[in-house]
């Protein structure tokens, strides 16, 4: 985890003071995108005023640009609030292939107000690819997003 709280560190120092969220998601997806191996997409979804999720920046492959609430990995960590850790993404029902290389994912949402605001998206074209110490780096840049921004 060690390697990650360094990153972390460098994720603040990135967006400390800048208010303004699309480079900021710019920003995060590209350091997370060149700080994890074996990864083919990692981006950002922010809630859209009708509830549904929205594309935003991202790293990798086009994507889908519009996911409903409680639909597919992103949509059920929206309408749960609660991190998707998906080894085996064909094993979760629903799952929304944008892209038909990925077989593993993490979704962590982002909270302002205590709110879900956006979900933090990650790919792995390996099944199995993310660990505990993985989860917990994504959880922690989710929520420096959340902290740093405009509230909603």
């Amino acid at each position: 985890m060690e390697k990650y709280d360094e990153v972390l560190r460098m994720a603040r120092a990135l967006i400390e003071g800048e208010p303004e969220d699309v480079p900021n998601m710019a920003n995060l997806s590209a350091l997370v995108f060149e700080t994890l191996a074996d990864v083919n997409w990692a981006g950002f979804y922010t809630v859209t005023a009708a509830g549904g999720l929205l594309l935003g920046p991202f790293q990798g492959k086009p994507a889908c640009i519009r996911i409903a609430r409680g639909k597919g990995v992103c949509g059920t960590a929206l309408e749960t609030g609660k991190t998707q850790w998906v080894p085996d993404v064909h094993a979760f029902p629903g799952h929304i292939a944008c892209d038909s290389a990925s077989r593993s994912e993490v979704v962590a949402p982002v909270f302002r107000a205590g709110k879900v605001v956006a979900v933090l998206d990650v790919d792995s074209p390996v099944r199995d690819r993310f660990t505990a110490d993985e989860v917990r780096f994504l959880e922690g840049i989710a929520g420096l997003f959340g902290e740093n921004g405009k509230e909603a």
